[in-house]
C-alpha cells in the first residue's frame, strides 16, 4: 500500500455568532486532506509541531479516531499550537481571527526530532504540501525542508503540491512567488486553484496555468476552477472535468483540500487522471453541502469508500 505523508499546520477552531456559542473544534489545510485520505483507504501520517498540552491531546485523539498517523508529530514542551477564531454575523457572513505567531508548527525543522523524520520520509511514496505550509517557515527551515524533498524524491517519493494561496500568510505576493517557484522544481503533481495561481502568477486561465506548471517540469497538473470544474493535463491527456452543479451550496471550506484527497487517493488507486478528476469533483462535491471543511464521515459518498463499491475499475 502507498504511504503518504501530508506537511502543514492544523490550529485549535473556536467557531460561533457569539462567546456564547463558541463551539471548539480544529482546522488545517493539509489537516483536511490527511482526514479524507484517510477516509479513502489511504496510509496517511501528518507531520506537524503541537505542544504538550491538553489540547494538543485532544487533537491527537481525534486525528487517531479518524486513522490518521501521528507518529512523525513533534511535541514541544510548554508550548501551546495555534488557535482560531470565527465570527459569524446575522447575514452569515465570517470574520477570522489569529493567535499563531507562537505556534510550535512553525519551529518544526528546529527541533531535535526533525533528523528522524526526514530520514522516515524517504520512504513515503507521496509527499503533500501547500502554499499554506510554506509559509510557516523561513531561511533555514524552508532549506531544510527542500532538503528533506529533495532526498526524498531521490528515493522514489512524488511531491504533490497545491498553491493555496492566502495573503495574510505572506509579507506579498512577490515572497510567496518566490517560494512557491522553489517548490515547483521539486513538484511531481500540482494541484492548484485557478484563483490562488492568477493572485501569484497572473495567469489569465486555466490553460496558461496548466502550460506554465508543465515548463516548469511538472509532469501531472489538475486545475481546480470552482463551480467550473478542473483541467486535468498529464502525458497524452488534457481535459476540462465538468463538476457536479450544486445549486444552494451551504458552506465551500475545505472543497480544496478534499479535492486533493479525492484525486490523490484514485490515483494511487490506479484511476486515471480524468476519472480520478471526476471521483475528485464528486467529493468536494459533497463537502459544499456541510457546514465546516470536513463533513461526518457518514456523509463520505458511498463509492469513495474502500470496500463500499468499485474504486480501482473506475476509469
Amino acid at each position: 500500500m502507498a504511504r503518504v505523508a501530508c506537511i502543514g499546520e492544523c490550529m485549535l477552531e473556536l467557531s460561533g455568532a457569539d462567546q456564547q456559542t463558541m463551539a471548539l473544534s480544529y482546522g488545517g489545510d493539509t489537516l483536511n486532506t490527511a482526514v479524507y485520505l484517510a477516509r479513502l483507504g489511504v496510509e496517511i501520517d501528518y507531520v506537524t509541531a503541537l505542544g504538550d498540552d491538553p489540547y494538543s491531546d485532544w487533537m491527537i485523539d481525534q486525528w487517531l479516531a479518524e486513522e490518521v498517523g501521528v507518529g512523525l508529530i513533534v511535541r514541544a514542551e510548554g508550548r501551546v499550537p495555534g488557535l482560531y477564531a470565527i465570527r459569524t454575523d446575522g447575514a452569515g457572513e465570517r470574520q477570522f481571527f489569529y493567535w499563531r505567531d507562537q505556534a510550535p508548527a512553525r519551529d518544526l525543522f528546529t527541533f531535535p526530532e526533525i533528523d528522524n523524520i526526514a530520514q522516515r520520509l524517504v520512504d513515503y511514496d507521496y509527499i503533500y504540501l501547500s502554499g499554506v505550509t510554506l509559509s510557516l517557515y523561513q531561511g533555514d527551515q524552508r532549506a531544510k525542508l527542500y532538503e528533506i524533498l529533495d532526498a526524498a524524491r531521490a528515493k522514489g517519493c512524488k511531491i504533490m503540491f497545491d498553491t493555496n494561496y492566502r495573503p495574510r500568510g505572506w509579507p506579498d505576493a512577490a515572497a510567496a512567488r518566490h517560494a512557491i517557484l522553489e517548490i515547483l522544481t521539486r513538484t511531481d503533481l500540482a494541484a492548484p486553484t485557478l484563483v490562488d495561481d492568477q493572485q501569484v502568477f497572473g495567469d489569465i486561465d486555466a490553460a496558461a496555468c496548466v502550460e506554465r506548471l508543465h515548463a516548469a517540469g511538472i509532469g501531472e497538473v489538475v486545475v481546480k476552477m470552482d463551480a467550473k470544474g478542473c483541467l486535468v493535463s498529464a502525458k497524452n491527456v488534457r481535459e476540462q472535468v465538468a463538476t457536479i452543479t450544486r445549486p444552494d451550496p451551504l458552506d465551500t471550506t475545505g472543497a480544496g483540500d478534499a479535492f486533493n484527497a479525492g484525486y490523490l487517493a484514485a490515483r494511487i488507486a490506479g484511476i486515471d487522471p480524468v476519472g480520478a478528476a471526476r471521483r475528485a469533483n464528486r467529493l468536494a462535491g459533497n463537502v459544499i453541502m456541510h457546514p465546516g471543511a470536513v463533513m461526518p464521515r457518514g456523509d463520505m459518498p458511498r463509492d469513495d469508500i474502500p470496500g463500499e463499491d468499485t474504486l480501482a475499475g473506475e476509469s
